[in-house]
């Protein structure tokens, strides 16, 4: 394969892509209510506060980069979603999007289920004391000591993702002597519009079993999932309770959903009519978009429940089907938006003409999101209110990378200075989650703030940390 390199230009990336939004905002301090959590705002003296709290106060205090989460929001959030689903329906966070034993402990007290997908996740949920009947475990290639802990502990679902899980789980449980309550994640063949590293339900992918094309050796009588289903049932160790689906990340429009419960329904109405089986429960996973930047238009958690339960329903109706128990995934929609990292501005160059670089002490180790998905974020002047006129800026980090960008198109105030505070908004989910040492960076604490004090729940890295990795 060759490759070939030619100049860059003046202009290596577009000043605004399209469809950005050309113009300033009418007021660089004011905090969009889209994209802030609820406790957030402005002080008399112009500096954000969280919590009460004002963020040159915790800058001081815990330093910068760092992941301020408003307590109070976070729990608004699991109500909201607790209460639009009611007592006909499972609420299952998703930990991926963000875990701690804090946060842990926070789900259970407000009456949310687990989703984990990994060991770490599961014993982080043990730990902290959620209950291992409210958990679900899911991947698409579990080990056998994940497998054989998750049935120990006595989780209350496994989702299936291939036939050699089916047997794998089957086995150790019938060595353990427990039969296993599982469900089978299906590939519903829904094209979610959204990135193409989220978006889960289409065919070629490495996640569930697809329900209109076999194997490279096809099984009689359908796909994949209908001969994942004859599988399941003919094994005493397994206990099949529903099926999964997920049809991708951050999904603003509900048809995909529609799509995919109309599919699913079909699956169970093939497996009452060939089994004479109507399974108890389904799963539409999670994906629920969040408002990244002010232009994101996400929906109400009791308008996505009526939406969700009105689609079901209906479609069992139309074939004759009692409506199963309903599980839904929420993790980004949860915690996303409670969450702001704050950093100090360390250097600004300008590039006449084109744009203005601000530089922060963190950077791709800490959000990796913008880098990997093109992810839009908002930004603030954070530690005080400005009167100057607004400058296109990129926010980027301290990384040895041109990737390395935190915020790619911003307005920011053109008397911006090294040690002020920028906070970037919705960094709840993924980002210390998928947070690196990249550079040998030491990530960013995570602090709850609540009713004018906070707290640490998850520590920040120290150079002791990463050497006592490092055997030499």
């Amino acid at each position: 394969m060759s490759r070939s390199a030619h100049p860059a230009g003046p202009r290596y990336a577009d000043v605004l892509p399209e469809g950005h939004y050309t113009a300033p905002p009418a007021d660089l301090n004011q905090l969009d209510r889209t994209v802030w959590s609820q406790t957030v705002e402005r002080g008399t003296e112009g500096a954000v506060t969280v919590g009460g709290m004002d963020v040159r106060q915790l800058a001081e205090e815990f330093g910068t980069p760092a992941y301020f989460l408003d307590e109070a929001d976070f729990r608004a959030r699991c109500r909201a979603w607790r209460d639009a689903f009611g007592q006909g329906a499972d609420v299952f966070y998703a930990g991926k999007a963000f875990l701690s034993r804090a946060v842990v402990r926070w789900l259970y007290e407000e009456g949310l289920n687990l989703d984990v997908c990994s060991g770490g996740e599961l014993a982080t949920a043990l730990e902290a004391g959620m209950p291992a009947d409210r958990i679900a475990l899911h991947g698409n290639n579990k080990s056998v000591d994940e497998i054989t802990r998750a049935i120990e502990v006595g989780v209350g679902r496994i989702v299936l993702d291939s036939f050699q899980e089916i047997a794998r789980v089957a086995h150790i449980a019938g060595r353990l002597g427990r039969r296993q309550a599982v469900q089978i994640r299906v590939t519903v063949g829904v094209e979610a519009h959204t990135h193409e590293f989220i978006a889960t339900a289409h065919e070629d992918q490495k996640f569930g079993l697809a329900l209109g094309r076999g194997t490279s050796q096809p099984e009689a009588g359908g796909g994949q999932a209908a001969e994942a289903v004859r599988r399941v049932l003919k094994l005493d160790s397994l206990e099949l309770t529903g099926i999964h689906s997920h049809i991708g990340s951050q999904i603003f429009d509900m048809a995909g959903f529609e799509v995919s419960a109309r599919r699913v329904v079909g699956l169970l109405t093939e497996i009452r009519d060939e089994h004479g089986v109507e399974l108890p429960e389904i799963d539409l996973g999670g994906g629920l978009g969040i408002a990244y930047t002010p232009e994101d238009d996400p929906s109400e958690p009791h308008d996505i429940a009526k939406s969700l339960g009105d689609i079901v329903r209906r479609e069992c109706e139309s074939a004759g089907l009692a409506v199963p128990r309903l599980s839904v995934e929420p993790g980004r929609a949860i915690v996303g938006p409670t969450a702001f990292t704050l950093y100090e501005v360390g250097t600004i160059k300008e590039l006449e003409g084109l744009r203005t670089y601000v530089s922060v002490d963190g950077g791709m180790s800490d959000n990796i999101r913008t880098a990997l998905y093109d992810a839009e974020y908002s930004v603030a002047l954070a530690s005080r209110a400005s009167e100057a006129p607004p400058m296109l800026s990129r926010v980027v980090g301290k990384h040895c990378e041109s990737g390395d960008i935190v915020v790619r198109d911003a307005f920011l105030p053109a008397d911006l200075a090294p040690g002020d505070l920028l906070a970037v908004p919705a960094t709840g989910a993924y980002c210390r989650s998928m947070a690196s040492n990249y550079n040998h960076a030491l990530r960013p604490p995570v602090v709850a703030v609540k009713d004018g004090s906070a707290r640490t729940i998850v520590r920040r890295e120290t150079e002791e940390d990463l050497l006592r990795l490092d055997v030499g």
